[in-house]
């Protein structure tokens, strides 16, 4: 299964369009929506997957890709990355497939605590981060586990939509 775009999507792609530049990563691709928009201003793209059909959809968009569950199968550093992660708390009712693409954890916050134990690690010296997550993710949490990583972030929109409100996060070393 992949993940469609839909309101997360397309905010993290409105600022996809401002800082794509140099080496950029798009980490959980799903439909290869953000890539697509990184090769509008770089083509130095990777495009990265824990789904093997999300990767193969994505290299039919001729967008280089590869099979990776977060940092495992990447050895370099990056300009950018991009993240758009699974980030809603854990729902028993929900099928596994699903769940994969959206469930960020028993909490929500689970994957991008991952995420950023490893991030600094596969990003250049004055390299950004782009992610987005849902206020049904603790917030506080995810600015603290940004913090506690030696990050530093700015919000650079909030957007609310039906039952969730979208934060997008500009993350950079502190």
């Amino acid at each position: 299964m992949i993940y469609e775009p839909l309101e997360d999507s397309e905010l993290l792609a409105k600022y996809v369009n401002i800082y794509a530049k140099g080496k950029v990563l798009d980490l959980g691709t799903g439909s290869g929506i953000q890539a697509g928009i990184a090769l509008k201003h770089t083509k130095d793209v990777l495009a990265v997957d824990i789904s093997k059909e999300a990767v193969e959809y994505v290299k039919k968009k001729n967008i280089n890709a590869k099979i990776s569950d977060l940092f495992s199968n990447i050895n370099d550093k990056f300009d950018l990355i991009i993240f758009n992660p699974p980030y809603l708390p854990e729902d028993d009712l929900e099928d596994k497939e699903i769940r994969q693409i959206t469930t960020g954890g028993k909490h929500g916050f689970e994957i991008l605590e991952r995420f950023f134990s490893q991030a600094i690690n596969y990003l250049n010296e004055n390299g950004k981060i782009l992610i987005i997550f849902s206020s049904l993710t603790n917030k506080n949490k995810i600015d603290n586990i940004i913090k506690n990583n030696n990050f530093k972030f700015k919000i650079l929109e909030i957007k609310k939509i039906f039952f969730e409100t979208l934060y997008c996060y500009l993350v950079e070393r502190k």
